[in-house]
């Protein structure tokens, strides 16, 4: 992707891209590149810094790992969406271990972050966007852990169908079982005894083509 490219796409995205130098623009563009991940394959895991990803197609799950290879989703990225917990370099007061995959095939543009973190230095505003960007994600993840710790696995599984169908803009969710126990940090065992239930109240509908709402009032009263 040319440089022209990259700078009308930042324009877009980065608040502060006006204020800095030509100099610095330039610089964060020629340290860019268009990559594209494959469904399933690993962006970051935990160890480097991968830069900072700008998602234009697809879909990224964010998780953390147990020692025991146990993963709970912290926040996923759609199109539009930007990563800055893959660049710790940038943001040097994440120290614990965030990793990344791909969901989907996705487009994305990642600026290295040696240099993001670089132009941050000469540059406030970049800093502050930064750490505005991070801890709004913060509030995602506690959202996500207020929900695993204190509330029951059918509003849980209600309010994961309502946000899905409402980002997807259809009542029908491709997911598999598997899928939505992943995004919601429980098994999938547990899901498909709750989908089932779901099912047989007659609030979705259950299929190998995924889960269809039948009664979204019936499904927000459980949200609630």
């Amino acid at each position: 992707m040319e440089k022209k490219a990259f700078e009308s796409i930042y324009q877009e995205i980065f608040p502060f891209w006006k204020e800095i130098s030509e100099k610095d623009r330039d610089y964060i563009c020629q340290n860019s590149h268009a990559v594209t991940y494959s469904k399933g394959e690993t962006i970051h895991d935990g160890n480097e810094c991968s830069g900072v990803i700008l998602v234009r197609s697809g879909s990224l799950r964010l998780f953390m790992m147990s020692d025991e290879g146990k993963d709970i989703t912290l926040y996923r990225l759609h199109k539009g969406d930007l990563c800055m917990l893959s660049a710790s370099c940038v943001l040097e007061a994440i120290t614990f271990e965030v990793f990344v995959d791909a969901e989907e095939d996705s487009e994305c543009c990642v600026v290295s972050g040696p240099a993001f973190a670089a132009v941050s230095e000469r540059n406030p505003s970049i800093r502050i966007f930064a750490l505005e960007t991070a801890v709004g994600r913060f509030s995602d993840v506690m959202w996500v852990m207020q929900q695993i710790l204190f509330m029951s696995m059918d509003k849980r599984l209600a309010i994961f169908l309502l946000d899905e169908s409402s980002r997807i803009g259809t009542d029908t969710i491709a997911l598999t079982h598997g899928q939505i126990a992943r995004y919601m940090g429980s098994a999938r065992e547990v899901v498909s005894r709750m989908l089932k239930y779901f099912s047989n109240e007659g609030i979705v509908e259950v299929s190998r083509g995924g889960i269809k709402i039948l009664d979204k009032k019936r499904l927000r009263t459980l949200a609630c």
